[in-house]
Formats: structure tokens, sequence, C-alpha cells
């Protein structure tokens, strides 16, 4: 009789992507900003090779952009990007909480609480471990669904959110919003543990209307080029921005 099979050990390449990752989503190498790819790899002490494989697949996941020369940057800002990812959080999120509401069990709830635990609110320059908190929290939630396909995609959205939120910290939230977000949060965890899926979508749709998100696409929409985007955020509560 053999035993459970052995968990692959990662490559350079794994390292590198996990490691240039976290420091896109972290701000330390911005939105737009060239990669000097000899210096970065010599940082993580490992040759060009894995890491020209890891920017690929990051290229793939839409955080690093490739030319033809081998050159390599962060991909940039777009406002239709917040735009899509808006329009997808809008529809996902509120059915992950909808059924999380008829499908939670003690486990799930212990986690959400345990989530909720950690939330602080986020400063105007968050480190790695904040956003991270807030991504613990959420997913507690969608993860209760139990909805494997929904939890896949709200995972994959996350990552390239996080660069939006970032922007949108920029500009100084007052106290009552911070209240309101933290209100909003518990709100989320009651019903759910309450079994309350329509309460529980409502709050959520509420929570991304407002959400940094969506004060980033409104911010990046002040380009011109945004104007297409702009067309289809007029419907969010609070009108045209």
């Amino acid at each position: 009789m053999t035993g459970p099979a052995a968990e692959p050990h990662p490559t350079k390449a794994d390292l590198a992507y996990l490691r240039v990752k976290e420091l896109i989503l972290s701000g330390e190498l911005p939105p737009a900003s060239v990669i000097a790819q000899a210096r970065l790899a010599r940082a993580i002490g490992i040759s060009t090779t894995p890491l020209r494989e890891a920017l690929r697949r990051l290229k793939s996941e839409g955080l690093v952009e490739l030319d033809a020369h081998r050159d390599a940057r962060v991909a940039p800002l777009a406002a239709e990007e917040a735009r899509d990812l808006l329009e997808l959080r809008r529809s996902l999120d509120p059915l992950a909480v909808a059924l999380a509401a008829e499908r939670r069990t003690r486990a799930d709830i212990a986690a959400m609480r345990a989530a909720t635990q950690e939330l602080e609110p986020l400063p105007a320059d968050p480190a790695h471990v904040h956003l991270a908190a807030h991504r613990r929290f959420h997913r507690a939630l969608y993860a209760a669904s139990h909805n494997d396909l929904l939890i896949q995609t709200l995972d994959s959205l996350w990552d390239k959110a996080d660069r939006y939120r970032r922007l949108a910290l920029e500009a100084e939230r007052g106290q009552d919003d911070r209240d309101r977000k933290a209100a909003e949060h518990e709100a989320l965890v009651e019903l759910v543990v309450a079994g309350d899926a329509e309460g529980a979508a409502a709050v959520m749709r509420r929570h991304i209307d407002t959400s940094l998100g969506a004060q980033a696409a409104r911010r990046l929409l002040d380009d011109p080029p945004g104007e297409p985007a702009r067309r289809l955020l007029d419907d969010l509560p609070g009108g045209p921005v």
C-alpha cells in the first residue's frame, strides 16, 4: 500500500513568480514601471531564465507586459480594466455571499469570525499584510459558498483589484467612510451566519458599489481615454462620476 503522493517541490520559476507577484501587489514595483530583469534576478537569487518564465506566467494573469525585445514592465492601471473588475464583482460577490448564507458550516463561521478579528482600516500606503487581512476576510465569506469555480474566479480577480485599491487609498478617507465599511463587514458576517441570503447579497452589492475599486475606477475615468468606461459606470449609486 502506497502513501499519499508527495507535494512537488517549488521550482526556481515558482519562487520567482511568487516573489515578483508580491512586489507588484505590494506596490514595490509600481504600475507601468520597467522591470530590470538582471538586477531583479540577482536580488531573488536566481538566473534570468526562471525569472523570464515567471514573467510569462504573470503576463498571462495581466500583471506584466512583455514585448518582442524581451523588455518587461508592470502592467499599467487602466480605466477599462477597473470597470471590468467592478462589473464582475458586482455580480459575483453578492452571489457568493448568498450561497454562503445557504451553505455555511460551523468551520466556515469560525473562519469568518476569526478573519473579522484581524481587520483594520486600510492606511493610505498599506503594507502587504494589511491587504492580506482584507483578502482573508472576503475569502472566508466566498469560500463558504462551496462553489469551487466561483471561489477560483474571485481569487483571480482579487490580485488585480488590489492594485486599484492602492490607487484609491492615495485619496484621504474620512472616519465616516471607515466606520461604514467596518459596519458592512460585520453585517455581512452576521447575515451569512443567520442564513439571510437576500440580505447578505444586498449589503455586499452596496459594499462593492462604494468600494476602493469603484473609487479607483472613477479616478481613472477623469482621463479622456476612459470615456467609454465612464458611460458604463453612470448607473452606479451616486450617479455619474
